[in-house]
Order: C-alpha cells, then structure tokens, then sequence
C-alpha cells in the first residue's frame, strides 16, 4: 500500500511549484490532445483535471483535439474500411461526413462536458467556426484531407478573453464550402502558431525523441531545430516522429517559444512538464 503524503510534504510540493507558476500564469499553452491519452479513460480524466488545474491558476489554455481511433470505429460500424496513404486518411465526401460528425460532435462536447465536470469553463468550436481554420485540397489521392492555407485565431481569442477554455476539433474549411480533415498535429501548430504560444505540447504514445527507439531511457530532453535537421540524417527521427518533429518546427517558425512532445500516457504527464524542474518529454527550441 502506498503511504500518503503528509500535509508538509503536500505544503513543499506547491512552493517548489510556485516559480513555475508565476511562469505561465497569463500566458497562452496550446495542449494537442490525442492517442492513448483520449481511448483509456483514467488518462482521459488526468489529462482533463491537469487542464483544469492550470486553467484555474491563469494559465490560458487552449485544448487541440483529434480523434482518428474514434473516426475508424465509427466506419467500422457503418461497414466502411479506413484507408491511409502516408500516415494520411484517404477521406473521400461520406468519411468527411463522418469525420465532422465524430470530431466536432461527439468528441469535442464530451470533452467540454469533462472540462466542466472537474471545475473548468469550456466551449467547444471546430476549424469551421468563424473560418479558424482555412484550407484547401493537399493531395488528390487523399480527398478532403486539408492543407492549412490561414488561420483566423479571433474565434479563440475571443473564448480566452471570457475565461474560457477553447477546444478545437481539427476541422478545415474553404470559400466553396467544402469541409476538410485536417491532420491534429498540423491544425495545433498553426493555432499556437497564430496565438504566439508560449508553450506546444504536443501529446503521443511514445516518450519523446528516442535515441535508441527500443530503450527509453535513451530520451533526449531538449533539442534545437538544427538539432532535429542532424537528427533526421542519423535516423534518429523516423517514421512516424518525422511529422510531429516537423510540426514542431513549423511551430517554432510561427512564433511559440517552445513545443514539448511528451508520452500521453504517463499520468498528469502536462503538470509534470510545466511545473516541475524535470519536466516531460522532449523539448523542441529554436537556435537562437
């Protein structure tokens, strides 16, 4: 049985919490939220109670969601079968019907209802709502998958600024009214991009950057982007961290200080990565 905290232990806990604190009290954290973290359900109510916590000290909290387990169970149902091309899902008119119905309907308000449940304020939009996120086609092999063209970023600022926290299902769209399935890692890096975010944490199912991918100890902390540029030519960013490194870069490109890829799946993963001297996961700056 694990022995509880003391109340001295509980007192020195918060003071060493409290210059990280005053650190992101009224600045703006962009949190993309997917994966393992979304589908176990004790993670999902962690990640909501972090949130919620930070939400309640000032941090500005902006809550980036996808959803494509929930997207391919849903087709699963309806008898159609998920295709992908690059890690991409072919999304022909029918799977963007369904992509829109799963993402900003039954995902983003019942993480809305979550955020309100654990003592948060939240309203829930998609890239469509006020055009925050428009787009055009990416690649005719794929559909309606979208390639973010702007980001109209007043729709969030607006929830920010009525002490809300925003959370944005990662739908685009475009002047002929077409509906888009924008990639979630994309979609957050443009929006902390536009909010010139202090903080991009991008939540995964690994732990970070790897060194050696079957040892987790082999974790490297911190990079620069020139980092990234060496690590990708020594195969130590690879397939499927090849695009979430990309996301990070393009983040740092748009304006936000730092993006954090860390491991969704290790509880209270984002308290332990902004208020404590550890931190979580791999973190991404620029060179100057």
């Amino acid at each position: 049985m694990v022995n509880p905290i003391s109340n001295a232990e509980r007192a020195e806990v918060l003071t060493q919490a409290l210059p990280y604190i005053k650190r992101y009290t009224g600045q703006i954290v962009v949190v993309k939220y997917g994966g393992n973290a979304m589908i176990n359900e004790q993670l999902k109510q962690q990640v909501m109670e972090d949130i919620v916590l930070l939400h309640l000290i000032g941090v500005k909290v902006v809550l980036v969601h996808g959803g494509g387990p929930e997207i391919s169970e849903m087709m699963n149902q309806l008898g159609l079968k998920a295709e992908f091309v690059d890690g991409l899902r072919v999304t022909d008119k029918q799977t963007v019907d369904i992509v829109q119905m799963v993402l900003a309907g039954k995902i983003n308000k019942t993480l809305v209802n979550l955020l309100h449940t654990k003592g948060g304020r939240a309203i829930g939009i998609s890239g469509a709502d006020g055009r925050l996120i428009e787009a055009t086609f990416k690649d005719s092999r794929l559909g309606y998958v979208g390639n973010v063209t702007n980001i109209n970023i007043s729709p969030v600022l607006d929830i920010l600024e009525k002490g809300y926290i925003p959370v944005v299902s990662t739908i685009g769209c475009d002047s002929e009214g077409n509906t888009f399935n924008i990639n979630g890692d994309t979609a957050a890096a443009h929006i902390a991009g536009a909010l010139n975010a202090k903080r991009l944490i991008m939540m995964t199912d690994v732990a970070g950057i790897l060194r050696d991918r079957d040892d987790p100890s082999s974790l490297i902390r911190e990079i620069s982007v020139s980092d990234a540029t060496s690590l990708y030519g020594e195969g130590i960013i690879s397939g499927g961290m090849i695009p979430k490194v990309d996301c990070c870069i393009e983040a740092i490109s748009h304006g936000v200080q730092r993006v954090i890829i860390m491991d969704g799946r290790v509880p209270h993963a984002i308290l332990m990565e902004l208020l404590t001297d550890e931190g979580a996961g791999t973190m991404v700056k620029g060179d100057s």
